[in-house]
């Protein structure tokens, strides 16, 4: 018995003290540096083991995981942090980053899981992100990103939730955007989009929720969107649609289809 307590004992302490590659170590550490570390809520003690460090996940001697959410990191992300390439969750959200999202981040082509949401990040969404084929959660949101979403989003067909509301997104919706059939939850409210909502919207069989509230988005509503039979909210006020539109589609939208013209005068749609 003593001697299965002993195997048992030694098992743990072996995956506890799992030594990660010297470039992943390296990667983490300026993570460390450039969010300001010393300043973090929960630190890391650099003389431990890579395992034992707070937020990071170690699995078969490689990083799979780091969340490292409301934990005063600031400063801003490194490139490096494209070197780890076995990372499947990320989880950054509701500190106080800045900078941009790397580019490099294109190379994490095992994540499943891209949290940011919260942060004081900017400039543009980089197209690299299309290369993440395995990603099922983007979560973008509360960020003061800019330019236009990237046309490489498309690429995602695993992809079931995309959250980007409430940053200075401009531009079209990408007709990509469109083909995402996995997609379950589109929040894209709160930016500056335009042009309009294509009735592809109908391929999106699996959408659940759909919000688009305050943008500049204009022309006539998709009928389409009444086809979508697992759609349960939605949320397109705030816009510039005009013409007449179903009172069932009314209905569903939680602000009944207020709208906002160009002159900043609030109307309601008419209804048929």
């Amino acid at each position: 018995m003593k001697k299965v307590i002993c195997l048992l004992f030694l098992s743990l302490t072996a995956s506890s003290f799992a030594a990660v590659p010297a470039l992943e170590r390296e990667v983490l550490l300026e993570l460390y540096h450039s969010t300001n570390g010393y300043h973090w809520k929960n630190k890391w003690n650099l003389a431990a083991p890579v395992a034992t460090w707070y937020g990071v996940t170690v699995l078969e001697d490689k990083v799979v995981g780091l969340d490292l959410s409301d934990n005063n990191l600031s400063g801003s992300l490194p490139e490096s942090i494209g070197n780890l390439s076995s990372l499947k969750k990320i989880n950054f959200c509701n500190n106080r980053i800045e900078g941009g999202i790397p580019k490099m981040i294109g190379n994490l082509t095992a994540l499943t899981q891209l949290n940011l949401s919260h942060n004081q990040l900017s400039g543009v969404i980089p197209s690299s992100i299309g290369n993440l084929l395995n990603l099922v959660h983007i979560e973008l949101f509360m960020n003061k990103l800019k330019g236009s979403l990237p046309f490489e989003l498309g690429k995602l067909s695993k992809l079931e939730v995309l959250s980007i509301y409430n940053n200075e997104i401009e531009g079209k919706i990408p007709v990509s955007l469109y083909t995402m059939q996995s997609l379950k939850v589109m929040l894209l409210s709160g930016n500056r989009l335009n042009g309009e909502l294509r009735s592809d919207i109908v391929k999106l069989k699996d959408l659940e929720t759909l919000s688009l509230f305050d943008n500049e988005l204009k022309g006539l509503i998709p009928k389409e969107l009444e086809s979508l039979k697992k759609l349960r909210e939605l949320n397109i006020s705030y816009n510039q649609f005009n013409g007449p539109v179903s009172k069932n589609l009314v209905d569903k939208d939680a602000l009944n289809l207020t709208m906002l013209t160009s002159k900043g005068k609030v109307v309601l749609l008419e209804t048929i």
